[in-house]
């Protein structure tokens, strides 16, 4: 095999190559370059450190004005800050109860005036006493106040009782009772019955009392004041 030595091997180039490296290495020398634009860089490089700079300084202001931003808006003493109690709501006062209804009276009747407590069964009274018809006595009855069979210094009640009709009348005279009488009641077999009072003008101090029961009565009659205190009570 054979071997070509390098410098023959560059011998052995074409003539024309050769010109033109030569001719390339000459034009390079004749190259004047141009100045480099050292104040323009200089400008550059100032207004590049002049934004770093201020990047800086922002970010350093941020970091400080962050605490000063908390301690505003959390203000100075919140640490020592009190709470003070929610208002407190006055609860609004209770309505009053509505007045009670007063106690009833007796009826004030004229002497005379006719009262019908049940049909047949009629009451009217005089200065001297009670009088009353049932259906089967049409022709009246009496009971005096002033004969002297009652003591109306003393309180007492009487009781008059005549059945009709599956009705039980039942009346009486009560007197000589402290305040002024109110209700009465008379004891039953259904349990207590409750009458109704008349009397005449200017309180004589005595009164008459009539019901009107549907089952048996016994012989109890309670009469109360206004004050719900014992009238007159039988026996």
């Amino acid at each position: 095999m054979n071997h070509l030595d390098p410098e023959a091997e560059r011998d052995a180039e074409p003539a024309g190559t050769g010109r033109l490296r030569e001719a390339l290495a000459a034009a390079a020398y004749d190259v004047t370059p141009s100045r480099v634009p050292l104040a323009a860089v200089e400008r550059r490089g100032r207004l590049l450190r002049r934004r770093r700079r201020t990047t800086v300084l922002g970010a350093g202001c941020a970091v400080l004005l962050a605490p000063l931003a908390f301690v505003t808006l959390h203000g100075p003493d919140d640490g020592d800050r009190v709470t003070r109690p929610a208002a407190t709501v006055s609860a609004s006062p209770a309505p009053s109860a509505s007045p009670t209804a007063p106690a009833p009276t007796p009826r004030v009747v004229e002497p005379g005036e006719r009262v019908t407590a049940a049909p047949g069964f009629v009451l009217w009274l005089t200065e001297d006493g009670k009088h009353w018809t049932t259906p089967d006595m049409p022709e009246g009855q009496f009971k005096s106040v002033v004969d002297g069979n009652i003591d109306r210094t003393r309180p007492g009640v009487s009781l008059q009782t005549e059945g009709t009709d599956g009705r039980v009348l039942v009346s009486g005279v009560y007197y000589g009772g402290e305040g002024t009488a109110s209700v009465v009641e008379v004891a039953s077999e259904d349990g207590p019955v409750r009458g109704r009072l008349l009397e005449l003008p200017g309180r004589p101090g005595w009164g008459v009392w009539y019901a009107v029961a549907r089952s048996e009565v016994g012989t109890t009659v309670t009469v109360r004041d206004t004050e719900g205190r014992v009238y007159a009570t039988l026996p």
